[in-house]
């Protein structure tokens, strides 16, 4: 993917209140859930690399993003995706 020209008045969607954070995990992290959850990386649920989220957070195909949701009712929910082309 080629990489846009920085004008400076570039948009972070992950600095938007209503978009949850994004991380990518580290290899530690990544074996720990899979190993929790029972899974394998290729059954968990699938985001674009093209994403706006995933490109803020500069991740690559086969890394493994962490979403971390805030609600007032459920506290902190954590959600895994699998980046792909």
């Amino acid at each position: 993917m080629k990489e846009k020209e920085h004008t400076g008045r570039e948009f972070n969607p992950l600095e938007h209140k209503m978009v949850p954070n994004h991380e990518i995990l580290n290899e530690e992290d990544l074996n720990k859930i899979l190993s929790e959850y029972k899974v394998e990386k290729e059954q968990l649920p699938k985001i674009r690399i093209s994403d706006p989220s995933a490109v803020s957070v500069k991740a690559k195909v086969g890394d493994v993003v962490r979403v971390t949701r805030e609600s007032p009712t459920a506290g902190k929910s954590y959600f895994y995706r699998l980046v792909i082309a």
